[in-house]
């Protein structure tokens, strides 16, 4: 770590916080308060203690919000040169890793990750960002051959105002994620992080208007779902909604659009099977299973939460994870332990929850189960790697999304089987596969229903993949390329002579 880092990781435990941590409104360029003056307190969830606090926006500050990006979109934003947007986000891109150890301190702190987590996250914003920057010069329409007398072409056309609704899983990362598309479009954007974990995109904030962004083209309204992101949603002045987080939400978030005739890119919730064949490399099966369940102690969309195994090596690969598990050792994220804190004492409960009611069911535990109480994790929350095995299609741990530290397995005894079982749950938003024979690797990748399939590497890819959902997994794609098309809207023209 930097002498930076050990600087801030130091300031933190002599004081219980940070100086200049962000704690306000951003909205047309300006820091201000909550209208009404309501604030919240954001927590440590490897300590459980409040560390800061922040003005929670009501729908006069969303309206607020959303008339300074109309504003900035119709009257700056979008008569700016393409070439000149991709050079603010590539500026904006340098100062975010010039400022990199004090945005994976932050994150960190405010999400319960690791530090080493929290930097992965960060260089994978910064790459995002170099990315989009390359590409806002590159968006261009098409020419249709109409024949002699005719000459027709389309234009793609920034959409106008976006929202974007950020989770707590990844606070910075997913922030990034839609505004450096939507910027590069030429579309505004007003973020709403989540109440849990806002301040890195508040930092976000300066960095953009440092790169030159002008005012009003990104603006942050800090707050609750049902108060700012609500209000948000509903605006008639939003074009496009991003939004990730729960089914559930996802519903309302759709129908609150509905009703504008505004469109949507939904990331929700994921199941993912992860298909672990006779043939695979065992020790190479076991380290990516770890990692894709246990990596932000299970905290991902996409994390390889069920684990469909042949027969024959079942016990093998089973006790081989266990064995791994065992290594994973909890601690507070400023101290880069290689096992992380659950974001919330809400979602700790719900996660334990899973577990009691399947202990009593009579599912096989083969390790972890249980809230973790010891001198490292203090009054923080934490929960066991945990593995439940043999479990049957039809169960809660199949079939509902945790959001955890636990990993289900389901045992199979065909590739049919394989298939039916990957295929079993209402998600279907990635899956990974790990064999040694391209044949059924190609097979299992055409027969599962998912948004994104990687074989015998779970997290391989990058931000030019694209990445979403099918099924109750969500609508659309955000990252590569394909991104930019939620942002833009394609206008035909057609010349008679």
């Amino acid at each position: 770590m930097s002498q930076q880092i050990d600087q801030l990781v130091a300031e933190y435990k002599n004081t219980g916080s940070l100086k200049g941590l962000p704690s306000k409104l951003y909205i047309d360029g300006n820091w201000s308060d909550a209208h009404n003056g309501q604030t919240m307190d954001t927590l440590d969830p490897s300590s459980g203690k409040v560390f800061a606090s922040f003005s929670a926006a009501q729908k006069k500050d969303v309206d607020l919000a959303v008339e300074a990006a109309s504003s900035a979109f119709h009257n700056v934003w979008k008569l700016t040169k393409a070439s000149r947007r991709g050079e603010i986000l590539s500026r904006a891109a340098d100062l975010l890793e010039q400022q990199a150890d004090r945005f994976c301190v932050v994150e960190a702190l405010d999400s319960g990750k690791p530090l080493a987590e929290a930097q992965g996250d960060i260089a994978s914003s910064v790459s995002a960002l170099r990315y989009y920057a390359g590409c806002a010069d590159k968006i261009q329409g098409d020419s249709f051959p109409l024949g002699e007398g005719n000459y027709s072409f389309s234009t793609l056309e920034a959409v106008g105002v976006t929202a974007h609704i950020i989770p707590w899983n990844y606070p910075l990362a997913t922030t990034i994620r839609g505004v450096a598309p939507a910027l590069a479009a030429g579309c505004t954007a007003v973020v709403k992080p989540a109440e849990q974990t806002p301040l890195t995109a508040l930092m976000l904030a300066e960095v953009l208007r440092s790169a030159g962004l002008p005012d009003g083209v990104y603006n942050v309204v800090n707050g609750t779902g049902a108060e700012a992101g609500s209000a948000l949603v509903n605006h008639p002045k939003v074009q496009h909604v991003t939004f990730t987080g729960s089914v559930d939400t996802g519903v309302l978030v759709m129908q609150a659009a509905a009703r504008n005739i505004t469109s949507v890119t939904l990331e929700l919730g994921g199941k993912s099977p992860i298909v672990a064949l006779a043939d695979c490399d065992i020790e190479k099966t076991a380290e990516g299973v770890l990692w894709a369940i246990f990596y932000n102690a299970g905290q991902i969309c996409s994390a390889g939460s069920r684990l469909v195994v042949s027969r024959e090596i079942h016990r093998q690969l089973v006790d081989k994870i266990v064995e791994k598990a065992a290594a994973l050792k909890p601690g507070h994220s400023l101290d880069n332990p290689n096992f992380g804190a659950i974001n919330s004492k809400a979602q700790l409960d719900k996660i334990a929850g899973f577990i009691d009611r399947a202990r009593a069911r009579g599912i096989k535990v083969a390790c972890g189960g249980n809230k973790m109480h010891s001198a490292e994790t203090a009054d923080g929350w934490f929960f066991e790697p945990t593995i439940m095995d043999d479990v049957p299609m039809d169960d809660e741990l199949v079939q509902e999304e945790i959001f955890g530290p636990v990993l289900s397995v389901q045992v199979v005894d065909s590739l049919e089987q394989a298939i039916e079982a990957a295929n079993c749950t209402q998600f279907a938003l990635a899956a990974g596969i790990y064999t040694q024979n391209i044949s059924s690797a190609m097979q299992l990748s055409r027969a599962i229903d998912a948004g994104q399939i990687t074989v015998n590497d779970y997290w391989a890819g990058g931000i030019e993949v694209p990445f979403g959902g099918n099924r109750r997994s969500g609508i659309g794609r955000e990252k590569g390329l394909q991104a930019l098309r939620s942002y833009c809207a394609t206008k035909s023209i057609t010349l008679a002579f």
